[in-house]
Order: C-alpha cells, then sequence, then structure tokens
C-alpha cells in the first residue's frame, strides 16, 4: 500500500460552545435542506398539478375499418379538431391498434366498425317508419396498464370528440328525414333519437384485476425496489465504515469506534458492493413474499424476483460509489438522481406526456422511469420486452456499468494518490481525545484526595504507518 498523505483537518480540541454563534455554523444545514426541499416541492406540484395543460404527443390509436364515408369524415374531424401538439393520433389497422394496447404505447381507441356509414344511413331513412332503426355505434376503449391517468384523459378526449361529431351527424340526419316527410312536424321522441344517431360504447381494455390499485401497484413495487437500493447503500455504507473504525457507532450516550482496519478505499467499495447484491437477493424474495402474502396479483415471480435483484443492486451499486467518491455530498447527490428527480419523473401516477417538457427530459435516463416501465411490464404486460422490460434493462446496466466504472476508477486513484483513510483520520484523532479524556475523568474518581498529583508524561509520537488503534488505549 502507498504511503498515506493524509488529508485531514486535524481536531482542536479548545474550541468551544462559541463555534455554534458562527454564520456558517447556522446557515450551512439551513441553505442547504431549504434548496433540497424547495427542489422537491416544486419538482413534485410542477409535475403533477396540470395534466391536461401540459400534455405534448399524447398517444390515442384510431381505426377505422368504415369503407363509406362516414367513418373518414369522423376520423379527418378528430385528426383536424385535436390540438396536433397535445395529442398524438395514430391511424392504425385493428391488429396494430391491438399491439400498441397490449405493450402500453398508446392510452386509448376509438373503433369505427364496418358497417358504420351504412347503418347511419339506413337510420336516417328509417327514422319515420314504425320498426325502430338500429343506431350505427363507435367504441372507445381505454387502457388503464398503460396508466390509470392516461386512460381517463384518453377516455374523456376521445368522448367529448365523438359528442361534437355525433352533433354534427345529428344535423345530417335531422335534413334528411326532413327532405323525407316535407318538412311535417316529427314526434317528440323520434325528434330526441335523431339528436343523437351514433351510439358511443365505452370499454375498458384488458381490465385490471383485482389487487392492483387501480393500476398504482406497479410504480409502489418500483418505488420499493428503488429505495431498497437507495436507502440500503447508506445504510451499508454507514455500518461498514463503523465495523472498520472509520466512523464511529453511537448506541444512546456510547460512543466508541471500533478497531481500525487496515483496508483501501477501493477494497472497502468492494466490500459495500457484494453486500448490496446480497441485500438485494434477500429484499427482493421477500418484497415478493409479502407482496403475494397480501394478494397482490404476480404472474412471473421468478422474473420480477430475478429484476428486483438487478434493480435493487444496480441502484445500490451505483449510490454506494458516489457515497464513497463524494463522501457525505454523495449522499445528496444519490438523493437528487434517485429521489427527487426521479419520482416525478417516473411516469407513473402522472403520463409522461401530461407532464412538463423537463420531466420527458429526465425520464429518458433517471433511474426510477427505467425500473417502473420494467416493473409494470412484468406486473400488468406479461414481460413483453417491448412493454418497457427491454429499455429497463439496458438502461439498468448502463446506469450499473457507470456505477462500478465511477465507483472502482476514483477510488482506485484515491488510493494511489495516497488519500487514505489511515492514518491521520480525523475519527482516530477524535477518538483518541475522547478515550484520553474518559481516563483522565476515571484517574481523578480513583485518587485519593491527598495523594500527589505525578506530572504527565509526554506521549510517544506513533509511527505514521502503524497507529495504535483506539481499542489499545481503553
Amino acid at each position: 500500500m502507498a504511503r498515506s498523505h493524509p488529508q485531514h483537518a486535524a481536531p482542536n480540541p479548545n474550541r468551544n460552545i462559541k463555534a455554534v454563534r458562527t454564520v456558517r455554523f447556522w446557515a450551512a444545514p439551513l441553505v442547504i435542506t431549504l434548496a433540497l426541499m424547495s427542489a422537491l416541492c416544486a419538482l413534485y406540484l410542477g409535475g403533477i398539478l396540470n395534466p391536461t395543460t401540459n400534455l405534448r404527443h399524447f398517444p390515442i390509436a384510431v381505426v377505422n375499418e368504415d369503407a363509406g364515408p362516414g367513418g373518414a369524415q369522423i376520423v379527418d374531424r378528430l385528426a383536424t379538431g385535436l390540438d396536433r401538439n397535445k395529442f398524438d393520433i395514430r391511424v392504425l389497422s385493428r391488429d396494430e391498434a391491438k399491439h400498441q394496447l397490449d405493450t402500453g404505447r398508446v392510452y386509448g381507441s376509438l373503433l369505427i366498425p364496418p358497417s358504420f356509414s351504412s347503418k347511419l344511413r339506413d337510420f336516417a331513412t328509417s327514422a319515420v317508419s314504425p320498426a325502430r332503426p338500429d343506431k350505427p355505434s363507435i367504441t372507445v376503449s381505454t387502457n388503464p396498464r398503460a396508466g390509470t391517468l392516461g386512460a381517463s384523459i384518453a377516455g374523456q378526449t376521445l368522448n367529448s370528440a365523438m359528442g361534437t361529431a355525433n352533433g354534427i351527424a345529428a344535423q345530417r340526419v335531422m335534413a334528411e328525414v326532413t327532405a323525407q316527410t316535407g318538412g311535417t312536424p316529427l314526434p317528440g321522441a323520434t325528434q330526441a333519437g335523431l339528436s343523437s344517431p351514433i351510439e358511443i360504447q365505452s370499454v375498458v381494455y384488458n381490465p385490471l384485476p383485482n389487487g392492483t390499485g387501480n393500476g398504482l401497484s406497479a410504480f409502489y413495487y418500483a418505488l420499493l425496489l428503488l429505495l431498497a437500493g437507495f436507502t440500503g447503500s447508506i445504510v451499508v455504507s454507514t455500518l461498514v465504515d463503523a465495523l472498520l473504525g472509520y466512523v464511529p457507532a453511537e448506541f444512546g450516550p456510547v460512543y466508541r469506534f471500533a478497531e481500525q482496519v487496515r483496508i483501501s478505499r477501493f477494497q472497502t467499495l468492494l466490500l459495500k458492493w457484494a453486500m448490496m447484491v446480497l441485500l438485494g437477493l434477500l429484499t427482493s424474495a421477500v418484497y415478493l413474499a409479502i407482496a403475494n402474502g397480501l394478494g397482490m396479483p404476480i404472474d412471473l415471480s421468478w422474473e420480477l424476483w430475478a429484476y428486483g435483484v438487478f434493480a435493487i443492486a444496480a441502484v445500490g451499486i451505483t449510490s454506494s460509489s458516489l457515497l464513497s467518491v463524494l463522501g457525505t455530498a454523495g449522499m445528496l447527490v444519490s438523493m437528487l438522481v434517485f429521489v427527487i428527480f426521479g419520482l416525478p419523473s417516473a411516469g407513473a401516477t402522472v403520463p409522461l406526456e401530461a407532464t412538463p417538457p423537463l420531466f420527458r427530459w429526465l425520464a429518458e435516463f433517471e433511474p426510477m422511469h427505467q425500473v417502473f416501465l420494467g416493473t409494470r411490464s412484468l406486473l400488468y404486460f406479461g414481460g413483453r420486452g417491448d412493454a418497457g422490460l427491454s429499455q429497463a434493462l439496458t438502461m439498468t446496466s448502463a446506469g450499473l456499468v457507470i456505477g462500478l466504472l465511477l465507483g472502482g476508477i476514483v477510488t482506485h486513484l484515491y488510493d494511489r494518490k495516497g488519500f487514505h483513510r489511515i492514518p491521520g483520520a480525523v475519527g482516530f484523532a477524535i477518538a483518541q481525545d475522547h478515550q484520553a479524556q474518559h481516563q483522565a475523568r476515571r484517574g481523578k474518581s480513583t485518587q485519593p484526595p491527598d495523594s500527589p498529583v505525578e506530572p504527565e508524561t509526554p506521549a510517544e509520537p506513533e509511527s505514521p504507518d502503524e497507529p495504535e488503534s483506539p481499542s489499545a488505549q481503553t
């Protein structure tokens, strides 16, 4: 191991309570915390308050199987009547629309059947006959598996557009009926039927089963995976550093350092990485057992467990690398990356197409969105790769590689440059000072009142390569 060149600030035993009266002491915690909470509030509220106002390229499928002019006219009105910047109207075949519904690429669809124009024409010609004519129908389907709020927006938009189309069709039908009757007034019931010649059928495409929290189970399960990696990395880093003797362990009033282990920064990080992998194996299994016990439907148990292990390990390894590279600041950076920026851009509770542009940009690389896509695919879409699982695996792998390279290269560089934690660590010096004070107090309490006080003998300086452990002084 290369010789150390400590870059630590030595403790000042003469510093007293006056240190808390400085501006820096009060400003640093308050300003940093206030900045984080302000970002949290602005991002969270800014992403959910106005989903309809923030709509951009919201995907909706339209299937026109009608051979007559009626269906084409409705499609044209739909395309021209809706804002092209807000809505992405995709005119597809029935099979293409089904594929996009099955992969969560559209939030709803509109189906115009083959007999629409002929039924609309027959309805107008037979309106004055005693027989009750059949109304032409149009089916509006919503896709809650792609997102509950997204399905709601799609349903409202299509039903509203079809209401307008129904009114236009009613005017044409009334004109044809008036021409047939020569302007003779029609009974009220007949007029009421002619005012709404198209029957709008609203259905839910492939409804979610019970136990999915109305489509929120995928989001919360993904959130649990991310928190296991992020929070787990903080707990693991803290405990590993304490057990290796580099940070104190406090248990109530007890404040102690473990005996320091001579280990490099890179080796310490390898230990933390290994623990995060083990934590992923165990935590994913526990999550799966609890979810099954609570009645959450899971068709691909082994696949969900394996993906959970991968997601927890990837997030935990990357977060551990940030903590090892940046120290305390790494925890703040991890919080920004995984939580503060991650949750609003997940695209789970609010569709990304209904959020401000910032969140759509963040979702391209934010871990939370990738974990959500993978979890949603496994829970709602049968683990299909084109339903988000392939993207989730690719992006999570990329994040894992970045975390491994960042932590491995930088900590190895720290070791080569001599930025070791021993000797000269501040915590080691503080532990020595605390233990010396403790022994001095014990000596005074056990010394007889009349016995002379012996002068202290200066301690021999410690070797820079072999520091005496704090436990040896006790």
